[in-house]
């Protein structure tokens, strides 16, 4: 089981937004070891930094090997991929799919399945998902993997991430599903955070001052006939990422959504979409080919 005087974090999306506030509050936790993984040549308090790009999948088996190889041996106790993001325009990823795809669901599905088995019994997977994967007119209503790993021309790239964010809840419940899993009590967590302001996800870090500012009361008053569009901040939904993944807040057994809204934890049901079985399992598969691993 998880130590209680040592404790070793693998994170994504640690560098801004609600992982900013997440790492600063679990690496203030006495023995307790951080390893980030991210793009550029950065150093952030409290983590051990190791070079990864989202966008390559090789990037992503070289960061995992690093992961390895730091840790000597020693287990992950929680593995937290937070990261995500937004693209204004269509993009494709090095090894050609497209890049709200690869970046939000299949870089994360193949780092989980490569560092599951360097995980602690009782240990922590969370990836972070949203609520666009169903609340939202652009949410997918069928899932098709291999058209959103290779869309058509045109294709909107808002509702490629709804779909990214749905690959994200669906992959959280096939790995709490498996039964190496359950065998050696690992919770599975797929967060929604809710409408956060001022994370910067879409590539403009000016939304995360004065117009996020501005716009949360507006936002606040609307959400008093549609939830999801509460605003918090990202200090808020960093500190119920943390909670996650410390432990400190657990899901009911059977419940794998966290969902953060109105500044309250919940654990709803996801979308009926998401709540699929065979998409479940049509997902697994395809993105398992997709990175050359078996199903």
């Amino acid at each position: 089981m998880m130590s209680e005087s040592q404790r070793t974090i693998v994170m994504t999306g640690a560098t801004s937004g609600i992982g900013a506030y997440a790492l600063a509050r679990l690496a203030g936790s006495p023995s307790t070891e951080i390893i980030v993984g991210t793009r550029g040549d950065r150093q952030l308090p409290g983590a051990t930094v190791l070079a990864l790009d989202l966008a390559s999948l090789q990037s992503v088996r070289d960061f995992a090997d690093a992961v390895k190889q730091h840790l000597g041996g020693k287990q992950i106790d929680m593995l937290v991929l937070n990261a995500g993001a937004q693209f204004r325009q269509a993009q494709r990823s090095v090894d050609g799919f497209e890049m709200t795809f690869a970046v939000n669901h299949l870089a994360h599905y193949l780092l989980a399945r490569l560092l599951l088995p360097e995980m602690a019994e009782g240990g922590r997977l969370e990836i972070t998902t949203s609520d666009t994967h169903g609340q939202w007119p652009l949410a997918p209503k069928t899932l098709d993997p291999e058209a959103l790993a290779h869309p058509e021309r045109g294709s909107s790239v808002a509702r490629a991430y709804a779909a990214s964010k749905l690959c994200n809840l669906l992959t959280a419940r096939a790995f709490a599903a498996r039964d190496d899993v359950k065998e050696r009590h690992i919770t599975v967590i797929a967060y929604n955070p809710g409408l956060t302001g001022g994370t910067g996800l879409g590539g403009q870090p000016a939304l995360g001052g004065l117009l996020a500012a501005a716009a949360r009361p507006v936002l606040r008053f609307l959400s008093l006939l549609l939830p999801p569009l509460y605003s918090s901040t990202p200090e808020q939904s960093g500190e119920v990422l943390a909670q996650l993944v410390s432990g400190e807040v657990t899901p009911p057994p059977g419940r794998v959504y966290a969902s953060h809204v109105r500044g309250k934890i919940t654990f709803p049901d996801p979308s009926k979409l998401a709540q699929s079985d065979d998409a479940r399992d049509l997902l697994w598969r395809e993105s398992a080919a997709m990175v050359a691993l078996p199903t």
